[in-house]
């Protein structure tokens, strides 16, 4: 565990690594996080903001990544794996949540419930900006048996958005000194207020239990 978090926090470090390991491969690499990330109901817990910002960074120096073929890569990445997590729902549907496990916990399909009731069909967009959200909005979907080509178009327009506001947002701010001296301050700050989203309506909930 302490491992993961040094590896989330110093993400900059790490891909470093990685490019210099893996070369080219680590375009298939990266896009296999995205895709597990957004896909796969089992691995929410996989960087994808933070690692989109720190990604974007490295297409800066030059000699790292190229930023169109990482933007083009991810965001397909990130459409595939809606589209597969939105057919697991479908098809699988609640009966993976009947039972409380470690892998399907069902307080996470009642926050992305929750997504739904605020946002709509909104919410495939909206929760690709919100971690664990991320993950289950296509699933949920597919359980409620969204219009499947309603699902496309904010699928689309969901990952576009969501891939190209971070990896820029990398690319143009990941290189400042200050940003460079300070990166793990950073990323945990792309991390919170991507939490942000779900952590208010929750915040609120034990308030509300409270009074």
């Amino acid at each position: 565990m302490t491992q993961f978090v040094d590896i989330i926090l110093h993400l900059d470090q790490h891909l470093l690594s990685w490019i210099t390991l893996f070369g080219p491969w680590i375009y298939v690499i990266l896009f296999l996080i995205i895709f597990c990330e957004t896909g796969l109901v089992v691995t929410p817990f996989l960087p994808g903001d933070s690692l989109l910002f720190a990604v974007g960074a490295l297409t800066a120096l030059g000699d790292g990544l190229n930023l169109w073929l990482i933007l083009v890569s991810l965001t397909v990445a990130g459409i595939l794996g809606d589209t597969v997590n939105y057919h697991i729902g479908k098809y699988l549907g609640a009966k993976v949540f009947e039972r409380e496990n470690r892998f399907f916990k069902k307080q996470y399909l009642v926050q992305t419930q929750d997504f739904y009731a605020k946002w709509g069909s909104f919410t495939i967009i909206a929760a690709r900006f919100a971690p664990i959200a991320r993950t289950f909005a296509p699933f949920v979907a597919g359980i409620g048996r969204m219009e499947y080509s309603r699902f496309v178009f904010f699928n689309i327009s969901g990952a576009v958005a969501w891939v190209f506001t971070f990896v820029l947002a990398g690319h143009f701010f990941g290189n400042l000194p200050v940003v460079k001296r300070n990166f793990h301050i950073v990323i945990f700050g792309v991390i919170f207020v991507s939490i942000l989203p779900m952590l208010v309506p929750w915040v609120k909930s034990k308030l509300r239990k409270t009074a």
